[in-house]
């Protein structure tokens, strides 16, 4: 049921205009409104303007003169003024001994001035007195006839309610309040929000129905004596519902002006509970999207994955071979506002030039031998979704200058054909080649690089996550499980041991293979090291030689050097890491391929040199 409008009229005594004024109204809104009449000063009714109420058949017999300062706890919707000491008191607080930096209401009443002359001023016989009053009451009454019969009081009305609604369909809460933190406007999300009605809310201060400190905890612009806020406010805070449950809110709040120099505070309450809850499950999982982790690496990857998502740039997937490039491009799609439309991979070093082309962008019929139709390609199956380039370090020159092509126009042309096709794809391109530098050997296009690194990801190796091994083995045997008919498949103590000292160069899908390996081998349900490949299975010891052998100078322009041999450790010392970071310019990641370790050993390394007394 709408909430009735809150009518007020103000004179300066309440003796009888505003008496008068509240009487009539009252009969002719009847339920839609409550009336209420008060005066700057207090005074008593007079009894001329009983009479004149009485012969419209009005009784004044309920009413009592009051003065505004008994209508503290009141706010209005509509404020009458009967006389220009009325209207510049709503205005000028200063004339009521009130506080200067308080207006006389609270809230954003609409405000009406009606001037009409005090009647008890009249002069003359006492029937030219009792005529004074009745003027008054009658002028006052077609006044009000208009407001109510003319539909003036209903557009009142109804611009309430429409503004009630307009914030109740907002999903953030919302609530309003006037320079002393007066509550005006709230809508039924910040209900929600605060378990609170509002009844509870309409009218009161901020800080009495939120204590201690209001709902803003102790960020209120108004808090502590201060004035207000002049710019836009954001910040975060915990509060307790009346249930005694705790939430995480954020507030956004700007100034708004209530009155020419007089400003209140407009402000959005966001629950952000369940959104870090979210969060802090997603921090704690082990699984996402087909990925298993629990290490830190892996969970700022799946961070990443999300905010890679939230864009429609192309992103570039980075990592070594079997570190899952593809499953990432997937949850990417996924994630994204794409996901209704295909995921259509293409592995761009597993084809000739000839038929990549093809594969890439379709051919028409005739384009060559064995054409003998119009085919699509991966560009247009990909159509309102994403297309996935694997190895893309691999495409040849010809290609890469057709792809930049592409990405800079967004139109494709079929092998064979001349007809421009536009297409809509987002690309996700992965390689494990350092595309730098190829790009620095001219191998690469510069150009293509940029326009396929815009989002850059880079996959961290296994042998850098050694806590996600125990949980990978645990979802890749439950799988092979299925796969074999296997009850349960679980590997000993020691051959998890073995699975976690093993350098991984072949990242999880070598240890997919070596846990297939096992099963093979295994009889029983439980994997034992004798089951593991020999690589797996043994370490051969590290070399510990007395002098450090010479490192070979760097050739810039041969390829990258090679990885050090399956399970091979290296046993560093500082000689040969300051040989390393000396040969590399202080590039520690060259350095570390250099040394034949990993960035994390090597930062390690230095990081255990650095605390130790003498590392000389």
């Amino acid at each position: 049921m709408p909430r009735k409008m809150k009518i007020l009229f103000i004179c300066l005594t309440n003796t009888a205009r505003s008496q008068m004024a509240e009487a009539q109204l009252r009969r002719l809104a009847g339920e839609r409104a409550e009336v209420y009449s008060a005066g700057i000063t207090p005074g008593s009714l007079h009894p001329l303007a009983v009479r004149v109420l009485e012969e419209k058949g009005l009784s004044a017999a309920h009413q009592s003169a009051k003065s505004i300062g008994q209508l503290d706890e009141e706010m209005f919707d509509l404020v009458i003024t009967l006389c220009n000491d009325a209207r510049e008191a709503c205005f000028s607080p200063e004339r009521t001994g009130a506080d200067e930096q308080k207006r006389l209401f609270s809230g954003v009443p609409i405000y009406l001035h009606w001037p009409v002359r005090e009647p008890a001023d009249a002069e003359g016989s006492s029937e030219e007195v009792l005529q004074a009053f009745r003027a008054v009451r009658d002028t006052v009454g077609r006044r009000l006839d208009d407001l109510v019969h003319c539909g003036y009081l209903e557009a009142f009305a109804r611009e309430r309610e429409r503004l009630q609604l307009f914030v109740d369909i907002q999903q953030s809460g919302i609530v309003i309040h006037d320079e002393h933190r007066r509550i005006f406007l709230v809508n039924d999300a910040l209900l929600r929000i605060t378990d609170r009605t509002r009844d509870e809310l309409i009218g009161r201060y901020c800080q009495e129905v939120f204590p201690p400190k209001g709902l803003c905890g102790d960020n209120c612009s108004f808090c502590d004596g201060r004035e207000g806020i002049t710019e836009k406010l954001e910040y975060r805070f915990n509060f307790t519902d009346t249930r005694g449950k705790q939430k995480k809110l954020r507030v956004i709040a700007r100034p708004m002006e209530m009155e020419p120099g007089k400003y209140g505070v407009v402000a959005l309450v966001r629950d952000e509970t369940e959104v870090n809850a979210l969060r802090t499950r997603l921090s704690s999982r082990k699984t996402y999207h087909d990925m298993v982790g629990v290490s830190p690496a892996i969970r700022e990857v799946f961070t990443m994955i999300e905010s890679v998502a939230a864009s429609d740039y192309p992103a570039l997937i980075t990592g070594e071979s079997g570190t899952g490039k593809e499953l990432v491009a997937a949850a990417i799609h996924r994630e994204s506002s794409r996901r209704g439309g295909p995921f259509v991979p293409v592995n761009c070093g597993a084809l000739p030039e000839n038929i990549l082309e093809s594969e890439l962008f379709g051919h028409v019929r005739g384009a060559f031998t064995g054409a003998i139709r119009d085919k699509k390609g991966r560009f247009e199956l990909a159509g309102g979704g994403t297309l996935f380039l694997d190895e893309v370090g691999e495409l040849t020159q010809a290609v890469q200058v057709k792809l930049l092509r592409v990405l800079q126009e967004k139109i494709i042309e079929r092998v064979g054909g001349e007809r421009p096709i536009p297409v809509d794809v987002r690309i996700v391109s992965a390689t494990n080649k350092d595309l730098r530098e190829m790009v620095s050997r001219g191998r690469f296009r510069e150009d293509l690089f940029y326009r396929l690194c815009v989002v850059p990801l880079d996959l961290p190796p296994l042998r850098e996550r050694r806590e996600d091994i125990a949980p990978l083995v645990g979802h890749f045997l439950e799988k092979i499980s299925r796969e074999t008919g296997r009850e349960f498949l679980s590997v000993s103590d020691e051959a998890l041991e073995c699975l976690l000292n093993h350098h991984w160069p072949g990242n999880v899908r070598e240890l997919i293979n070596a846990l297939q390996f096992a099963a093979v081998r295994s009889t029983g349900e439980l994997l034992d090291p004798e089951h593991l490949p020999p690589e797996v299975r043994f370490r051969p010891p590290s070399p510990r030689p007395a002098i450090p052998p010479p490192l070979e100078p760097i050739r810039e322009a041969s390829g990258p050097p090679s990885p050090p041999a399956r399970g091979r450790r290296v046993k560093l010392t500082m000689a040969m890491v300051e040989q390393a970071l000396a040969e590399t310019g202080g590039n520690k990641v060259r350095a570390a391929r250099r040394l034949g370790v990993g960035r994390a050993t090597l930062y390690r390394f230095l990081d255990a040199q650095k605390a130790a007394p003498d590392h000389s």
